[in-house]
């Protein structure tokens, strides 16, 4: 149960939205704020007063004056019109955040929608009656409008949803329910139509899964480092103190922390290597930056969460109706960009580090870790596969927000391509996922070629996890269904689970 009550809403507060169904409850005060600000507008509009959206046209079409009569004719109009969505559908996490994200913009009291249409959204997200709304068709610029539109659309019992497992006329479902279809009046359809929702729930959703993998890619790589007998010695705290980065700090306290009373470690101190490769001596350097871009891909989300983004904005009965750009994505689209950017490094890295596994002697192993090297492959192909997401990754690192193209005859001129950006992100997270699955299952099964000796007891404890679910097979098998099963490991947040109730992971 979310409870909306005028409180600013954090990053985790979304996570049950994309977990589940979820109820949602809205104090008085917030339909108050909705109600006074309906009360703005229909007041303004009794006046004569030309109020953009409402009384004219829209976008390159706005100086055309609409009579009274077809005010509401003019919504349905907008809405049926800019239902030109193609690709494939959301999925429901993203769709419950859309509609989440759609009633908290409207409880801040300056869309001038009247009650009727947050509640109804309300409903839907409690019944789980979810839009089918295509992904692809936003510039994320005049808001979300192409995906919005397909929201809308159901909310007026003509467009699809998903409901109860099938899918439906929205009609239908709401009928099950004992809901009535939205009648839009003044302003309503274009309300629902801005706004940047769509890019915000495709950011936040990368961000929740990006928080897992950064703790994930830190315990990861700490098996790494134990089971090629690096040196843990240049994870100290103390060492990395002297860099001003937090996200640096903590890495390497975690690595360091995990390998705490490692038998393997101790049983190479003595040994003539001075350094290890980058992607492990190094592992704090990247995995601290990729951090620090999390956090500030955290801020931004947060505030555009928490921020209006509707046009015209119903500010009050002194001030008016006023216009702006806050449906302009842009911030949104520069920070899932740079995510998209850290989650690429991200996985670069630990490629590297699984390459560095094949190599055989300079792990003090056999060439691909294969059982009879020659005969057998051991995990040479696994290392390509990773190769390939990798260079993916990087092929799809290119910044979306960068791109603009002039739409609607030039009035908007300059867009941000935000829902891109984040579609983008989410693409290459889910190749991250793989990566990172590929070096956890590639580091345990060389960390259990170091027995007798014992790892770490936070390392051992996440062994044991993954051998649960992915036995020790030492000869050549098909590898897919156990990187599909380290991914599950990876995604359900499992790895850090079980170490956090050893551990305080940062």
């Amino acid at each position: 149960m979310i409870f909306l009550s005028g409180q600013t809403i954090n990053l985790a507060d979304l996570q049950p939205l994309f977990d589940g169904p979820t109820k949602l409850k809205v104090s008085r005060e917030v339909k108050a704020s909705i109600v006074n600000s309906r009360k703005v507008l229909e007041k303004r509009l009794s006046s004569g007063e030309t109020i953009y959206g409402v009384n004219t046209g829209f976008g390159a079409l706005s100086q055309h004056k609409i009579d009274n009569n077809d005010l509401e004719r003019l919504q349905l109009n907008l809405v049926r019109s800019h239902s030109a969505g193609v690709g494939p559908k959301f999925d429901e996490g993203i769709t419950r955040s859309i509609l989440f994200l759609k009633i908290l913009n409207f409880s801040l009291g300056y869309s001038g929608v009247r009650w009727e249409v947050p509640s109804l959204i309300r409903e839907c997200l409690n019944h789980d009656i979810l839009p089918v709304i295509p992904s692809q068709g936003s510039v994320g610029a005049s808001g979300d409008l192409a995906p919005l539109s397909h929201l809308a659309h159901s909310l007026i019992g003509e467009g699809r949803v998903t409901f109860r497992g099938r899918e439906c006329g929205a009609s239908k479902a709401m009928k099950t329910c004992g809901l009535q279809p939205l009648k839009l009046k003044a302003k309503e359809g274009l309300s629902l139509l801005n706004g940047t929702q769509v890019s915000t729930a495709l950011a936040a959703e990368g961000l929740l899964r990006m928080e897992n993998l950064l703790k994930s890619a830190d315990l990861i790589s700490a098996i790494s480092v134990e089971a090629t007998l690096s040196s843990r010695n240049v994870f100290k705290p103390a060492v990395h103190r002297l860099k001003r980065h937090r996200g640096q700090i903590d890495c390497a306290t975690n690595i360091w922390n995990c390998l705490k009373g490692s038998q393997i470690v101790k049983s190479h101190e003595g040994c003539y290597s001075v350094q290890d490769p980058y992607s492990f001596r190094c592992i704090p350097q990247v995995h601290g930056a990729c951090r620090e871009t999390w956090e500030s891909a955290r801020r931004i989300a947060e505030n555009e969460i928490n921020s209006v983004s509707d046009n015209p904005l119903v500010i009050s009965d002194s001030i008016g109706i006023l216009n702006s750009g806050h449906f302009h994505a842009e911030a949104v689209g520069q920070s899932s960009d740079s995510l998209a950017v850290a989650a690429s490094e991200l996985g670069g890295i630990s490629e590297r580090r699984i390459y560095r596994m094949m190599k055989g002697k300079d792990v003090s192993a056999s060439p691909f870790l294969a059982g009879k090297p020659g005969l057998e492959s051991g995990y040479m192909m696994a290392q390509i596969t990773a190769a390939s997401l990798v260079s993916e990754n990087k092929s799809l690192s290119f910044p979306a927000s960068v791109d603009s193209i002039t739409t609607e005859n030039g009035q908007e001129d300059f867009v941000s391509m935000a829902p891109i950006a984040g579609r983008k992100l989410l693409r290459i997270i889910g190749n991250l996922e793989k990566v990172l699955a590929i070096e956890l299952i590639v580091a345990t099964h060389l960390l259990d070629l170091r027995r007798p000796l014992q790892p770490a007891p936070i390392t051992k404890l996440l062994r044991e996890r993954i051998r649960r679910s992915i036995p020790f097979k030492e000869n050549d098998r098909i590898l897919t269904p156990e990187i599909n099963l380290a991914v599950e490991l990876i995604r359900d947040r499992l790895l850090v689970s079980s170490v956090n109730s050893k551990i305080r992971l940062r």
